[in-house]
């Protein structure tokens, strides 16, 4: 029997989460800061894997390898981290997850994202969807939000 609770996305997490995540079963999360709803779901047939996600007509896709590295990456930082979201376009915060999700010093040696010009806004879709799969806890609140391991 799977288990499963609300959390403040509004989606399952634990093993109900698992079964979800595809092109025809989507997740349906919101941004940390509560302002937007989109889908996200695992396309694990493309070239490299994708995280693929959804904002109105706006698609971006990130490296599906991402949720295990950002995952190691809060494990081995041990606390909250600033989320630090913006778009390609604009320099990312020192020190915050979405720098981490461009520099050269990750896993993958620079971007996560996928579609040039939509590489940015990693530490806005992609911590929900981790919280999601149960692999973090994020805050909710209007600004300045963090993220640390579970």
């Amino acid at each position: 029997m799977a288990t499963s609770k609300k959390t403040a996305t509004g989606s399952a997490t634990g093993q109900a989460a698992h079964s979800l995540g595809t092109r025809e079963k989507p997740w349906t999360l919101n941004t940390p800061s509560g302002q937007s709803e989109y889908t996200a779901y695992r396309e694990a047939g493309l070239h490299p894997p994708a995280l693929v996600v959804q904002v109105g007509s706006t698609e971006l896709r990130y490296q599906l390898r991402c949720l295990d590295d950002l995952h190691q990456m809060l494990k081995a930082h041990g606390d909250w981290i600033p989320l630090g979201s913006a778009d390609e376009q604009k320099p990312a915060a020192a020190g915050t997850v979405e720098a981490w999700a461009r520099s050269v010093e990750n896993p993958v040696k620079g971007w996560y994202g996928l579609k040039k010009g939509m590489r940015g806004r990693f530490g806005n879709y992609v911590p929900p969807v981790m919280e999601v799969l149960g692999l973090a806890e994020v805050e909710h609140k209007p600004k300045t939000n963090r993220m640390r391991a579970r």
